[in-house]
């Protein structure tokens, strides 16, 4: 029976997975020492970049928040059923705790399986961070900052223009952050940043650097207040920016074909669907033959119904060809393969004043009996977009001045649509008030969708002068929570049928659970009677549980059965992925029995992944006893087995 390790403690290490990813890609560069250098550079090419001048975006501290980017989190996230709801059946998620540490901690669990990300982070008008990431420990930081530990005089600062590195502290910020989350994302899943001028042009250089400017999706211009800024010096405000990038495989839904749009498709079927003709021949720049000449090629039209055909048969008599309107050849929009497997979608007609024919591609408003999809353009502008509708929002659900500038839900749905449904995860690491929790919970409601989310916020303290302190909010984290559940509330007051996951999961993030090996050199005896329980004072069972589950790289939501197995409590943790008995004593009479019940349950599971077993390693009276019972697993096929 092995001890858990130092790495089992920790979050996954993106070092590791890089190095496992180049050693797949090229072993020949590895030694029994790590990685030769030099014979990398001779499989690459040598295409290295030696001049001191480069192009890229670099900035005082980089170095530094790609270290601690890089740098796996000991932490731990700390269940909190009391605060929940519904937290035996939901699948949706809200973590409590510093943004950066909690997106390491969910690396092995959702590495690639989050859909959509949606963040509004601080804007960097001036204000104080709330990040102050120190390098040594970020956890550490968090620990203070929350009270947790002695502050030893620690403070936050604010990000004045007048500092010498207002830019930079932000980019510091930022960057490991956002590296951090991309791992998260998945292959087909894309991010959307709300951000304003102050940092545009340095967070689309983080972006382009870390998701690669070939995953640029867009730069989206959101007219969030149509007055506009009276305060501003020269120009007021009334827009802010949504930048979009992917992992490379993403592909839009689309958003339906808006209401005013329908006057622009002025024609009916006999089946009564509205639709438009649009002209084949290719327009604008590059719509010369000579541009493409393998889209030009005939058509023939039936003169009596309109019909098309790529060959002249039958009915099929009059020829069209791409003329432009000088005479000069022209060419089509389709190749002819394409436009032989889409002849039903074409009909001719004769225009102009010569009634000569010409080839029309007929779009319909509507497909599969739902309105169209159209690709969303990059302005939005309307009322469920704008700063006055996210206020008045949480004004109906919380009452007046509890947040600042919340995001409308209307902007998060309008995302959703392009991007996210059936079961996807949706993830919001600077979740303020939750306008994205919300977002998800009536999205799933009108769509009939099974989004799950996860939000993540910063216990930031409210203002002692705040109306949000005199309401009884100690933190902005409180405050979204809250919403969550009045917004719920509303779903179930006015769907009362409706069975959508409306819960969430509360967690904490903490140190963790399992001591780390401090030796005090001085005095090793007693090092070694401290650590004779290796787990800390005044932790539950639960908070141990779920720190093996996340550790384990298993979901947050998986249930977590219990069996009495020889008198001990065993727990079964996603259908059998883990096994864990935390018992403080597991007597040698016992050992028999235990180890083959666990087997019995074991084999009734069948879970899919290799299963591990987990035991306090101070439950055992000898090392003969740990022995025993990893002989009883291993012979019925668990064979990993570990202690803590």
């Amino acid at each position: 029976m092995d001890a858990l390790k130092k790495e089992d403690g920790e979050s996954l290490s993106i070092v590791d997975e890089n190095i496992e990813a180049l050693k797949a890609i090229l072993p020949d560069a590895f030694t029994e020492g790590g990685i030769d250098f030099e014979v990398l550079r001779q499989l690459l090419g040598d295409e290295l970049a030696e001049s001191e001048e480069k192009y890229g975006l670099t900035w005082y501290g980089k170095k530094k928040a790609r270290q601690i980017a890089l740098t796996p989190s000991t932490g731990t996230l700390r269940p909190c059923p009391e605060e929940s709801e519904s937290w035996a059946t939901t699948q949706n998620l809200f973590i409590e705790g510093d943004n950066l540490e909690v997106l390491k901690l969910l690396q092995k669990s959702y590495a690639g399986k989050i859909k959509m990300i949606y963040i509004d982070p601080p804007y960097n008008t001036g204000g104080e961070f709330i990040y102050p990431d120190k390098y040594q420990d970020n956890l550490d930081t968090y620990l203070r900052y929350t009270g947790q530990k002695d502050e030893e005089g620690f403070k936050l600062t604010s990000n004045t223009e007048s500092h010498g590195r207002y830019h930079t502290n932000w980019m510091n910020m930022m960057y490991p952050r956002l590296k951090t989350a991309r791992t998260l994302l998945s292959a087909d899943g894309i991010i959307f940043i709300s951000i304003d001028d102050n940092e545009y042009e340095n967070l689309k250089k983080i972006c382009s650097e870390i998701f690669g400017e070939e995953n640029f999706v867009g730069s989206v211009c959101v007219v969030s207040n149509l007055k506009g800024r009276s305060d501003d010096k020269y120009l007021a405000t009334a827009h802010n920016y949504l930048l979009a990038y992917s992992r490379g495989e993403f592909e839009s839904y689309g958003i339906p074909l808006p209401e005013e749009y329908l006057d622009d498709y002025p024609e009916t079927d006999d089946e009564g669907r509205r639709f438009r003709v649009q002209g084949l021949r290719k327009r604008g720049a590059g719509a010369l033959r000579e541009d493409r000449p393998n889209m030009y090629y005939p058509f023939y039209v039936n003169p009596r119904d309109g019909t098309v055909s790529l060959e002249e048969v039958g009915d099929f008599t009059e020829v069209v060809l791409p003329k432009l309107s000088d005479g000069q050849d022209g060419r089509w929009r389709w190749g002819k393969e394409t436009a032989g497997g889409r002849l039903d979608e074409l009909i001719g007609r004769q225009v102009g004043a010569d009634a000569r024919w010409d080839v029309f591609q007929i779009d319909y408003a509507e497909a599969d009996g739902q309105a169209k999809r159209i690709k969303p353009k990059t302005l939005w502008m309307g009322s469920e977009f704008s700063n006055e509708a996210g206020t008045l929002e949480v004004k109906k659900l919380l009452g007046k001045g509890i947040f600042e500038t919340p995001k409308p839900i209307g902007l998060i749905k309008y995302m959703l649509a392009q991007s996210a449904k059936d079961n996807d995860i949706v993830l919001d690491f600077f979740a303020g008030s939750c306008s994205t929790a919300h977002a998800v919970l009536e999205q799933n409601l009108e769509g009939n969708f099974g989004l799950r989310y996860i939000m993540i916020q910063l216990p930031e303290p409210s203002d002692e002068k705040s109306n949000a302190f005199k309401q009884g909010y100690k933190n902005i984290a409180e405050v979204g929570k809250e919403r969550i559940r009045k917004a719920a509330e509303k779903i179930k007051e006015n769907y009362p049928d409706h069975e959508g996951d409306l819960g969430f999961k509360v967690f904490k993030l903490d140190s963790s659970n399992i001591r780390a090996w401090n030796p005090d050199a001085s005095d090793l005896e007693q090092t070694l009677l401290d650590h004779a329980n290796h787990l800390v004072e005044g932790r539950r069972e639960q908070d141990v549980l779920y720190e093996l589950l996340l550790k384990r790289g298993v979901d947050l939501t998986v249930p977590i059965e219990e069996k009495e197995i020889a008198g001990k409590t065993v727990y079964s943790i996603g259908y059998g992925v883990l096994f864990a008995c935390l018992d403080e004593t597991i007597d040698k009479a016992d050992i028999e029995a235990l180890g083959q019940g666990i087997t019995k349950w074991h084999k009734e599971l069948e879970p899919a992944a290799d299963t591990q077993v987990v035991f306090r390693d101070s439950a055992f009276a000898d090392d003969i006893a740990k022995t025993n019972m990893t002989a009883i697993l291993e012979q019925n096929g668990i064979a990993h087995v570990r202690s803590l």
